[in-house]
């Protein structure tokens, strides 16, 4: 298995994030926008109360920011990285992952670089908001 290497800009990163949140990082794609990867069962604590801590921390570091939440079953863990993309299936056929685009989803073209930043460039932490409607009292 290959190591990955951190250097001390990644490092700073991971640790602001961790401490403006109060959620753990298994792991940090930087690049034109910033991919956290973190802990199962710590989505909602990354993200805070209607987004807040994301909103914090893409102010403080002038960059989009995506939330994936890990998970030990690899098919899930793919599903998470995609959203908000819409798949029909996703199989994993002798450690290879193979991503079968529902009808509705755009092309993602080829898994090798650009094609992938434009399906993970959506944060999954924008969802519409639902007013509460006045009372008829």
């Amino acid at each position: 298995m290959n190591r990955i290497k951190y250097d001390s800009e990644l490092i700073k990163l991971i640790t602001l994030f961790e401490s403006m949140t109060g959620a753990g990082v298994k792991d940090c794609i930087a690049g034109d926008n910033l991919t956290f990867i973190v802990e199962e069962n710590e989505m909602g604590k990354a993200i805070g109360k209607g987004g807040a801590n994301i909103k914090r921390l893409e102010s403080a570091l002038k960059k989009r920011i995506k939330v994936v939440e890990f998970s030990s079953d690899v098919l899930q863990f793919v599903r998470n990285f995609v959203y908000p993309a819409e798949v029909a299936e996703i199989k994993n056929e002798g450690g290879t992952i193979t991503i079968m685009r529902s009808r509705a989803m755009p092309s993602m073209g080829s898994a090798g670089g650009s094609s992938i930043s434009r399906v993970s460039s959506s944060a999954p932490w924008r969802r519409p908001r639902r007013r509460a409607s006045a009372c008829p009292c």
